[in-house]
């Protein structure tokens, strides 16, 4: 089973499109856990138990592990998702873009230390950076594109020789020639619909994952439209929204909630089968 095929696995038996970030911060963590970094395990692996049937992937994002020296609980954490919730996929959000012997330690850590299905990747250095990846052959690479924030247009939005905005440049290659074993998706933001349209456009069988919505504000609703073309997977994911739903000891319930209201949201959104 490749990685798309595993993606709309996930897709199907959860009856999902929602991705759950976990970007643990201790400053916000309910009652005796506050301002604990020993306790992001215990938070991410609640908030993972709590939401394991609502979503088809969760997305830690790395740096908010580094930043505390918690490896080693982002290592439980994910083999815990693998005991809990086998059908549900792990992307590690660590936006590597280096070449090389580099890239080829990078790869190592996100499939072999860490066993992550799925990793984000920097395109700015060419298909140089991405190549050492694909000697994994079963797992999913997402390109970012188009990203959610503002000041992605300064490099993104800009117009090449040839006409295209470079971020279109970036889903012409991904979809294309740099796509040799059909593991690259691509990284656009909710914030952005019309310009998820057009990436879906240029690259319509890639998966698209699709962070913004909820804190971040992307039209959750408008976002599924525009990608949720065909068959091709599309993962919306929401991190705040989820992880803080509430600061008490019903934190854990809080957030199955905001994920179930979540999941209904994006699945009410998508397209007549």
């Amino acid at each position: 089973m490749n990685f798309t095929e595993a993606l709309l696995r996930a897709e199907r038996q959860n009856n999902s499109l929602l991705c759950v970030g976990l970007d643990p911060e201790p400053a916000r963590f309910p009652g005796a856990w506050q301002n604990n970094p020993a306790r992001i395990f215990d938070f991410c692996a609640a908030i993972v138990d709590a939401t394991k049937d609502q979503v088809l992937a969760f997305k830690p994002q790395i740096a908010y592990f580094a930043a505390h020296r918690a490896e080693d609980q982002l290592e439980r954490l994910i083999t815990h998702i693998r005991s809990v919730a086998p059908q549900v996929l792990v992307i590690l959000d660590a936006k590597r873009g280096d070449i090389g012997t580099t890239a080829q330690q990078y790869a190592r850590e996100s499939f072999e230390r860490y066993q992550a299905d799925a990793v984000t990747l920097s395109p700015f250095m060419g298909l140089d950076s991405i190549e050492p990846y694909f000697a994994y052959a079963d797992k999913g690479l997402f390109v970012l594109c188009r990203t959610s924030n503002a000041g992605g247009a300064a490099l993104q939005a800009q117009r090449l020789a040839n006409g295209d905005r470079l971020y279109e440049h970036i889903a012409r290659l991904v979809g294309g020639e740099w796509n040799r074993g059909g593991q690259l998706g691509l990284v656009v933001g909710a914030t952005y619909p019309s310009e998820i349209e057009r990436v879906r456009a240029l690259a319509p069988a890639l998966p698209l994952l699709i962070p913004g919505i909820g804190a971040q504000g992307g039209d959750a609703q408008a976002a599924v439209r525009a990608g949720a073309k065909g068959r091709s997977p599309v993962i919306l994911s929401s991190s705040r929204d989820v992880l803080y739903a509430s600061s008490g000891a019903d934190f854990q319930a809080a957030a199955r909630r905001a994920a179930e209201a979540t999941r209904e949201v994006l699945n009410a959104a998508r397209p007549p089968a």
